[in-house]
């Protein structure tokens, strides 16, 4: 499902995308700087040299670069922690909000100002919210 397209994709965004992906593919395979660095010169040099040539040609350099990328990519690309295939992607969970209402009073008792302002913003927003919405019709509320 991945590579299903949503929508459709200018040659020219196809281009950067083919050129980043190329970029990450050589920074996989080198991991001294000055040589990833030298590569990836070379790399722009290739786009450079095809940057105005016509519609056909483009669509077949770029069919070309993308089997070459296919074809050159490393066995274990790098992924960012935090990107999805990242080591740490979707690790942090943040707790929902209401999860604090079923708190202990013990519990609460140990910060007893955070909830004391907790209750004030919630009474707040009750008050904001009946006046950009109305009061609720008790009718709609569902008890039978």
């Amino acid at each position: 499902m991945a590579q299903v397209p949503l929508a459709i994709v200018s040659h020219k965004r196809q281009v950067c995308s083919l050129y980043k992906r190329a970029v990450r593919n050589l920074e996989a395979w080198y991991d001294r700087r000055n040589v990833f660095r030298y590569r990836a010169v070379q790399m722009r040099a290739r786009f450079d040299e095809n940057r105005n040539k016509g519609l056909a040609e483009g669509m077949r350099l770029l069919a070309c670069g993308q089997q070459e990328l296919f074809e050159t990519k490393h066995y274990q690309p790098r992924n960012f922690a935090n990107s999805a295939g990242g080591c740490a992607f979707e690790r942090e969970v943040i707790p929902p909000d209401w999860l604090l209402d079923y708190w202990h009073p013990l519990e609460k008792a140990q910060y007893p100002e955070y909830f004391a302002k907790r209750e004030q913003r919630k009474k707040e927003y009750v008050v904001w919210w009946e006046k950009q919405y109305g009061k609720p019709d008790p009718k709609d509320l569902g008890h039978h």
